[in-house]
C-alpha cells in the first residue's frame, strides 16, 4: 500500500498531477498495489481527477480523521474533533488576523469576507482558485457553527501575520484535547487529539490485511512525519522540510521532478534508481 500526500508531493508547484505521475500510479495499482490520497484535504478538496482514478479504492482525508472507500463513499475510519474541542480552537484563532476555516462531513466553510480576500492569507498563489473553489463561504461561522449537530473533521487558521500564528500556536498547544500540525508554513490545522495520517495509515493496512512493512508513505510536510516514520518505507520529498527528511528512509526528487513517482518506480514497481 502507497500513501500520498497532494500538496507539495503528488502535486508539483501549479497544483498539477502530470503525466508521468498518473502514468505510474497506473501501473501500480495494476500490479495489485493499493494506492490512495493521505492528505489534510476533505474529500471535497481532492482533485476529481484523483477522486475518480480508476482502482484508487481508499482516501485518508483531513490527516486522518476521515477514511473512506470512494467507491461506496463509505466511512471506514472516523476520529472527529468534538464541538467543544473546536469551539476553544476557535476562540483562540479568531483572537488573530486569521482565515478560519470549519470541516464538517468532508466539507469546508470559511467566512465569505475572508475568502474573497484569500491572497492575504494564502502566501501561495497556486492555492488560492483551489480554495475559493472547495470551500463555502458562509457570512457567520460562529452560526453554522452553532446549527450543526454532528463533530468536526478538523479545524483550520491560515495567519496574515507568522507572530500571531507562534503565539496561537502556543496558546492552542495548552489544550490536550488538541492535536496540532502545519502542513504549510503560515496554517495551523486542528484535529483531536492522537489523529495523525501515520495511525491512520496502519489501521487501514490492518482493515486490509497489509503488514506495516508493506506501507509506503510520502509526503514533505509537518503533518507527514507521521506516516512517514509509521510506514514500512517512509519517503520525503527533495521540497520537504528538513525535519520531514530527517525522519525518512530515503529521500526523493522535488515535486516538480515526479519524485512521488519516482520513489514509486523504484520501491513499488522494481525500478531501481528512477532517473
Amino acid at each position: 500500500m502507497v500513501g500520498l500526500d497532494l500538496d507539495g508531493t503528488l502535486l508539483n508547484s501549479k497544483k498539477e498531477l502530470t503525466p508521468f505521475t498518473k502514468e505510474v500510479i497506473a501501473k501500480a495499482i495494476n500490479k495489485g498495489v493499493h494506492v490512495l490520497v493521505a492528505t489534510g484535504r476533505p474529500f471535497t478538496g481532492v482533485p476529481l481527477e484523483l477522486r475518480e482514478f480508476p482502482g484508487m479504492r481508499y482516501a485518508l482525508t483531513a490527516n486522518g480523521a476521515r477514511i473512506l472507500d470512494t467507491a461506496t463513499g463509505e466511512i471506514l475510519i472516523e476520529h472527529l474533533l468534538s464541538k467543544e474541542s473546536a469551539k476553544k480552537a476557535l476562540e483562540i484563532t479568531e483572537k488573530y488576523d486569521t482565515l478560519q476555516e470549519i470541516y464538517f462531513d468532508g466539507q469546508g466553510y470559511a467566512k465569505d469576507e475572508k475568502l474573497a480576500h484569500v491572497e492575504r492569507y494564502h502566501k501561495d498563489c497556486n492555492m488560492w482558485e483551489y480554495v475559493r473553489a472547495s470551500r463555502i463561504a458562509v457570512p457567520d461561522i460562529w452560526e453554522l457553527f452553532y446549527s450543526r449537530e454532528e463533530n468536526l473533521d478538523k479545524v483550520q487558521a491560515l495567519f496574515a501575520d507568522m507572530e500571531e500564528r507562534k503565539a496561537a500556536w502556543e496558546e492552542l498547544s495548552e489544550c490536550k484535547d488538541l492535536n496540532l500540525v502545519s502542513s504549510l508554513k503560515y496554517n495551523i490545522e486542528i484535529n483531536a487529539a492522537g489523529v495523525n495520517k501515520g495511525k491512520g495509515l496502519i489501521a487501514l493496512g490492518k482493515m486490509l490485511g497489509i503488514e506495516r512493512e508493506e506501507i509506503m508513505a510520502i509526503g514533505d510536510g509537518d503533518n507527514d512525519i507521521e506516516m512517514i516514520t509509521e510506514a514500512g518505507v517512509g519517503v520525503a520529498m527533495g521540497n520537504a522540510e528538513e525535519v520531514v527528511k530527517c525522519n525518512a528512509d530515503y529521500v526523493t526528487g522535488t515535486n516538480d521532478e515526479d519524485g512521488a513517482a519516482r520513489a514509486i518506480v523504484k520501491y513499488v514497481l522494481g525500478g531501481g534508481e528512477a532517473c
